[in-house]
């Protein structure tokens, strides 16, 4: 249900739990608490059941640590990336990746990326 409404709603819903994600993460632990993500769900129309919530609260939390971070999230709604975008992304980084050493330092994104 809520990976229908997110769907529908799209790339900018998913970017402002992000940014509301990070903002009432106080400690900066990356982690929320079912209060949290559920009042977070509230400020953004995505109100769910609280039988459904209770489930997807379960799915989310599968470490049972009553918390959750948002990357479990994202993985639970968008699930993991497809064999085509993994080939895509290794190809940008290939390219960013100027010394072969595994690793991009933002000196060289800079020389190949320009948000304007």
């Amino acid at each position: 249900m809520l990976r229908e409404t997110l769907s529908k709603r799209g790339v900018r819903v998913i970017t402002g739990l992000g940014k509301y994600f990070r903002n009432v993460d106080r400690n900066r632990n990356g982690f929320l608490s079912q209060a949290d993500f559920k009042e977070a769900l509230k400020v953004f129309h995505l109100e769910i059941p609280d039988g459904d919530f209770e489930s997807l609260w379960f799915i989310l939390d599968d470490s049972k640590s009553d918390k959750v971070d948002y990357g479990e999230f994202t993985r639970a709604v968008f699930g993991e990336m497809n064999e085509y975008r993994k080939s895509f992304v290794r190809k940008a980084y290939m390219k960013l990746d100027f010394n072969k050493t595994g690793s991009v330092p933002m000196v060289d994104i800079r020389k190949c990326y320009c948000a304007k």
